[in-house]
Order: C-alpha cells, then structure tokens, then sequence
C-alpha cells in the first residue's frame, strides 16, 4: 500500500473586511453655533478614546431612507471626547432627519 500524504493545512484565508455601522449622534456643535457638515458617530463596541482613534482615516457613507438611496460620503477625522465617540466631516451636510439613523463604516 501507498503511504498517504498528510493534508497540507490551508493558508489562512483573509476574511473580507466587514463594514460597521455607526448611529449618528448630532452635529458637532457648541454652545452657539453647530457645524453642519460635521457629525458625532457613536459605534457599539467602542469605549475609549484608543478603540475610537484606529478608525481616523477610514470613509463613512449616509444612505437615505427615500427611494432613490441617495448617499453622502465622509469620513473620520478624529476621536471626539474620551468615550469612544468619533467626529466625521461630510463632503456636504446630511438632513437633521439623520440625527438618530445609522451610517455605513467602510474599509
């Protein structure tokens, strides 16, 4: 009889990076004025200021609830506060409508 080969083991397979979603907080604002372009994300999982900052740099998109799915693309510029909170920056300002819906976090 033929000696079996032993199984090769598989490479490990990259899994595809899953996107997140995030609940869009409010404007970034301040005690007079709020910036309309600028919104606080909140993503669940996310406590601390260190969790929060490894997401600077990646690209949101709010899609809207009408029938055309209009989308507005941003993207994260910092962390804001040391809750795990984030602030990204809008190409142009979502309705208020979206204050309380979700937005897609992209690799």
């Amino acid at each position: 009889m033929k000696a079996e080969k032993a199984a090769k083991p598989k490479k490990a397979e990259k899994e595809a990076p899953k996107n997140e979603n995030a609940t869009i907080l409010s404007f970034r604002r301040g005690r007079h004025t709020q910036t309309m372009n600028q919104f606080l994300l909140e993503v669940k999982g996310i406590d601390t200021r260190a969790k929060a900052s490894s997401y600077i740099g990646r690209r949101v998109v709010w899609t809207s609830p009408g029938r055309l799915k209009k989308q507005i693309f941003g993207k994260i510029t910092t962390a804001h506060g040391n809750s795990g909170v984030l602030r990204a920056r809008f190409s142009r300002g979502l309705p208020g409508t979206a204050i309380g819906s979700k937005a897609e976090i992209l690799e």
